[in-house]
């Protein structure tokens, strides 16, 4: 099963600017290390994934695929081969960050909630280091939780480059392994360490 990497960031681009062209790029990368991309289905950027995921060889039925916040599966139009239309509006985020991994590029509030929201859920995140949100939270931790005693160094990882993150993608997808359960509380909100274990 090829793993699925989300990509979120601006609904609006500049079709010259930078994140349009490193969006371009890095949908063909992709495509090329064979990964599925998924992203929320509206606006420039999975357009911008969708152009550059065509131009690779290994491109394929089913490389592209939208969870969209509407009900009308029209409205992605052809920027995928795979739509999801939930109706859930901003809970899709859920969806969409809770893919094998998190690439953002920009952003503004929703895919801030998409970066938080991959934390919480243990995935691996990677943010290049352009306006917006990503470049705001690259490098650094959401919150203090340990994720993944083993890996010392767990952040949201930062890109300067498609190669950077691809890279990093490689690398580190293995080892970011675990998926969510469910949120423990105990008596008094007091938590067991089996508990703490799994948060």
């Amino acid at each position: 099963m090829k793993p699925m990497v989300a990509v979120v960031g601006d609904t609006h681009l500049d079709s010259r600017g930078r994140k349009f062209a490193l969006a371009v790029v890095l949908g063909k990368a992709l495509v090329d290390t064979d990964y599925r991309i998924v992203t929320g289905g509206l606006g420039d950027l999975p357009k911008a994934l969708a152009k550059g995921a065509r131009k690779s060889n290994r491109y394929s039925d089913g490389s592209l695929i939208a969870i969209l916040p509407s009900y009308d599966p029209s409205t992605a139009g052809s920027v995928a081969d795979i739509v999801v239309a939930t109706g859930l509006d901003h809970a899709r985020n859920l969806l969409v960050a809770n893919s094998d991994a998190v690439i953002a590029i920009g952003g503004g509030a929703g895919t801030l909630s998409e970066i938080a929201l991959a934390w919480a859920l243990k995935r691996l995140i990677i943010a290049f280091r352009v306006p917006g949100w990503s470049g705001k939270v690259a490098g650094l931790r959401i919150d203090d939780r340990i994720r993944y005693p083993e890996i010392k160094d767990d952040r949201v990882y930062e890109a300067d480059s498609v190669p950077k993150a691809i890279e990093t993608l490689n690398t580190l997808l293995s080892k970011y392994n675990m998926r969510h359960s469910r949120i423990f509380v105990g008596r008094k909100g007091a938590k067991s360490s089996r508990q703490k274990e799994l948060l």
